[in-house]
Order: C-alpha cells, then structure tokens, then sequence
C-alpha cells in the first residue's frame, strides 16, 4: 500500500446529510470512515436547501448529541396553514400528535454536522475530484479520487453513495439489475429567498385556480417563497415586480394583510419529480439520500429521507461489525423503502391537491373538495400530521454507542 491508500471499513461519498450523518452514526458505534465530497466545503456549506425537520429527525440528530445549536435557534411550528378561497386555514397536527415540526436550514444542519465530523479527527475530503467506484460486486471494492493533485484510493468494506441523483455511485450500478419508478410533473417551483417579515407564524401553501404559491419562513425577517410555474420556465422572464406581483395575487386573503415586499436575494427554478429506485444497494455499495430517491419538495421530505436512509444502514452495519452477519445489510433496501412510499404518497398528495394540474372548473373543484376536507376534518388532519412531523425510523435494533 503506497502513502496516498487509505484502508477503512466504510467509504461514504458525498457530505450531505445522509453521507455526513451516516458518518457520525457509524463513529458513535467505532466504525472507521472517509468521507469524499467533489465540491469545497464553503459550497457545501453554502448550499441553500429545504428547512422543515421533522419530529422523527430531530430525535435522532439529539440522541447522537448533533442537536444542540437546532434546539437553540429552530423555529418550532405546530403544523403549517393552508389557504383557498381567500381565507386562510390553521391544521395543528401538533394538537392531534403532540410533535412538531422545526424550521432549521439544511445548510445550518449540514455544518453542525461538519464540525461534529470534524472532532472527531477522522478523514474528510472536500475537493475530491475524478471520484470513481469499482469491485463493489465484491468484498473489497475500491474508491479512487484526485485531491490536491495525488491521485488517491481507498479500499474499503463498503461504499455509502450519498452523492445524489447525478452521483458517481447511482452512475456507476448495473441498471439491468435495478427498476428505476419516476413520475415528472409538467410544472416546476420559482422559488426566492426574500428580506421580508413571514405573512403567516407557520408555512403557508396557498392553493390558487391558477396555480400554487407557498410561503415559508427562514427567520423573523427571511422568507422562503415558492411560485408554481411551467417547467419550461425561463427565470429571465422572471423580474422581481412580475414575482412579487404573481406571489400577492396568488396569496390574496381577506382575513390576513397583504403579502411584504421586499429585498429579493435568491431565486431559483427547481422543476418537480419523483423517483425510486428498487433495490437501493448492488453488493458492497448502497445507495442514500437523493442517490436512491426523489420526492417533491411539497412536504419537505428529502432531507428527512436521506438521515432515514443513514439511521437504517448504520444500524445494518453496525449489526454486521458486532458479528451478527448480512441479513440487516442485505435488507437494507426492504428496511428503508417502506418509509420512502409512505413520504412518495405524502408528497403526491399535497402536490396533486396544492397544484394546478389542468384547465376548467372541474379540477379546481375537486382541489377545493380535498382542501375542504383537510380544513375541516379531525381525522384528515391526524392522518396529515402523523407523516408531515415524521413517521418512526425503521430501525428496531439500535447498536452500542461509544463514546462521542
């Protein structure tokens, strides 16, 4: 072995969520691991992303002790509001549940979890470039990768791919061997980050016959907005009068005052989709976070996906590492994927009902049905809440932690 190898049990590429908090997990029951990210770490950093924690999530981030700045400064909210017809809709599933839901930027997530991965002293890499995968049919797969200019390896036990949808990792598996479900929606979010005060203490999606406008908050004075538009949307025909105005018409009420304006610092196209792929895993390599699955963002449910996704392998690998064998790591996809339809569902709901799917009246009446229905029923709302605030991991066996 040449002084640019690396020998290690695990080889996570990509430092989101999933990668980085797969690392944690897997340091807290003394599993040694490298970490491989192509971007800088100030990107990663940098990175804006969703904001919704859910209940579940946070539970898990504050037994592994990664919580402590979120409980400090998240926004804590009881559910989020809904608005049509002009008038504006409270749905409390912290009433129906007592959980919650936290407002906690993915970014501020992703560097409490580089400054944990950091104490630690194990490796991290940020600039690795060229990154490549093979022998993961095997026991002894190999990861190589560029950083600082040497060409490096890595042999490990397995390979985590959390690099996301256009990852090397989902890049690289057999596709005949895989069954890759997806469904694209012909429609996309504008989304803005705005200096302005939130309309509403809560999100807020406002269901519109001519389409979706969503209001979320970042802070006290920092709004997250969303516009529904076609996915062939050129942002260039976007200006901020056009945003605002198509924003306040779309959110009009008549029991709330009119939407702020203000100091629009971000803006972006996102169009919509969902995909899963079935099995997440092919030998020594598995697949999280967005490299296995994509839900829309009605509902906010990627980021909490992919810290499923690592609370579940962590746990198969754990079993393996204290001599229990494969049948966990071999189940890792059945494990997971339950959890993964249960927010593909949740997702479709809210985006069949919240969206503008077609023309006429008849569409815009059976949204208004569903809507009336989840204003107005206890039972709508329980059933909403149970999944928005986080269903329970599937992970029923929990490894002996070491110390932090």
């Amino acid at each position: 072995m040449s002084h640019n190898d690396i020998r290690c049990q695990v080889a996570i590429i990509g430092a989101g969520p999933a990668g980085l908090a797969l690392a944690h997990m897997l340091h807290r029951q003394g599993i040694d691991s490298v970490v491989l990210e192509r971007q800088s770490e100030a990107h990663v950093r940098a990175r804006i992303r969703a904001g919704v924690i859910e209940q579940s999530t946070v539970d898990v981030l504050t037994e592994l002790g990664l919580a402590d700045r979120l409980h400090a400064e998240a926004l804590v909210h009881d559910g989020f509001y809904i608005r049509f017809d002009r008038q504006t809709h409270h749905l409390d599933f912290h009433r129906h549940t007592g959980r919650h839901a936290f407002v906690y930027g993915q970014a501020e997530i992703v560097a409490d979890l580089i400054d944990a991965r950091r104490q630690t002293g194990r490796p991290m890499f940020f600039d690795a470039a060229d990154v490549t995968v093979a022998d993961f049919d095997t026991d002894h797969p190999v990861v190589e990768f560029t950083h600082e200019g040497r060409r490096r390896r890595i042999d490990a036990d397995f390979i985590a791919g959390c690099d996301g949808f256009h990852g090397i990792c989902r890049e690289s598996i057999d596709a005949s061997r895989f069954n890759f479900m997806d469904r694209s929606y012909p429609f996309a979010w504008l989304g803005i980050m705005a200096r302005t005060t939130p309309v509403t203490d809560e999100g807020m999606y406002c269901a519109h016959p001519d389409g979706l406008s969503v209001h979320s908050m970042r802070g006290p004075h920092l709004t997250r907005q969303y516009l529904q538009v076609p996915a062939d949307t050129d942002l260039a025909d976007w200006g901020d009068e056009r945003i605002w105005a198509e924003l306040r018409r779309r959110s009009a009420s008549d029991d709330h005052p009119e939407l702020e304006t203000g100091e629009i610092i971000e803006r972006s196209l996102a169009p919509l989709r969902s995909v899963v792929t079935d099995p997440m895993q092919q030998g020594s390599l598995f697949l999280l976070g967005d490299a296995a699955h994509i839900v829309p963002p009605t509902g906010a449910k990627g980021l909490n996906l992919a810290i499923s996704d690592a609370c579940v392998l962590s746990n198969a690998l754990g079993v393996f590492y204290h001599g229990a064998g494969r049948d966990a790591l071999d189940a890792y996809t059945a494990t997971a994927l339950p959890r993964i339809w249960q927010a593909q569902a949740f997702s479709w709901n809210l985006t069949t009902t919240l969206h503008r799917l077609g023309d006429g009246d008849f569409d815009w009446n059976l949204r208004r049905a569903r809507l009336q229905r989840w204003a107005n029923s206890v039972d709508e709302q329980r059933a909403l809440g149970e999944v928005y605030l986080g269903l329970p991991f599937p992970t029923s066996w929990h490894p002996p932690m070491v110390p932090a």
